[in-house]
């Protein structure tokens, strides 16, 4: 019976901090979804960029945007900066794995388009590199993140958008990021094509 306790504690987790993120987080979730949109309207692209589980959601964001999410459209050009192993090692081997996601930034980013940077602590080097180097590009950056923002919000600028979730657990800001970018997908969907 051990288990199924954690097993309940963990959903009721879940559920809270969901419930906490909703009533925090739809506002700038919105603005968020309504900048992509307007990004690949004209013609700009998302790169996403993030370590460990943080990589993954970055992933999932682009597969959704380049081959669909709950509607038929043609692919968005998104672009995550975590799965080209050969050009992530190259640039950690040959400067230092500070550099991946910045260098990348710097080499295909352009005016206008968006980094989707995503770390449940802020405090990623890495991706806060790629955030000063989007700046740089004179991109707009929307940035995932959770317990207090860590250094992260230091690196943000005005035009930025934030979406930190109201939690100290990494299991439970990860588990909201994905939520959020499943709640952004939705929104650009029905901004592009409607109900």
């Amino acid at each position: 019976m051990e288990l199924i306790s954690r097993i309940n504690k963990n959903f009721q987790d879940s559920i809270s901090t969901k419930q906490l993120a909703a009533e925090v987080l739809a506002e700038p979730i919105s603005r968020a979804a309504q900048m992509i949109t307007q990004c690949f309207m004209s013609g700009g692209k998302v790169l996403s960029c993030g370590n460990g589980g943080s990589a993954g959601d970055a992933q999932h964001f682009s597969s959704e945007m380049l081959n669909r999410f709950e509607m038929e459209r043609p692919g968005l050009p998104a672009i995550a900066l975590t799965t080209d192993s050969s050009t992530v090692t190259s640039i950690a081997n040959d400067y230092s794995y500070d550099q991946i996601f910045s260098k990348q930034v710097s080499a295909l980013g352009h005016a206008g388009d968006i980094l989707l940077a995503i770390s449940t602590s802020g405090n990623s080097g890495n991706v806060n590199r790629a955030i000063d180097a989007a700046h740089d590009r004179e991109m707009t950056v929307i940035a995932l993140d959770g317990k207090s923002g860590g250094e992260m919000v230091e690196h943000l600028s005005l035009n930025d958008i934030e979406i930190r979730v109201p939690s100290e657990s990494t299991a439970r800001i990860q588990e909201v990021h994905l939520l959020v970018i499943h709640c952004i997908c939705d929104l650009v969907d029905h901004q592009l094509l409607g109900g």
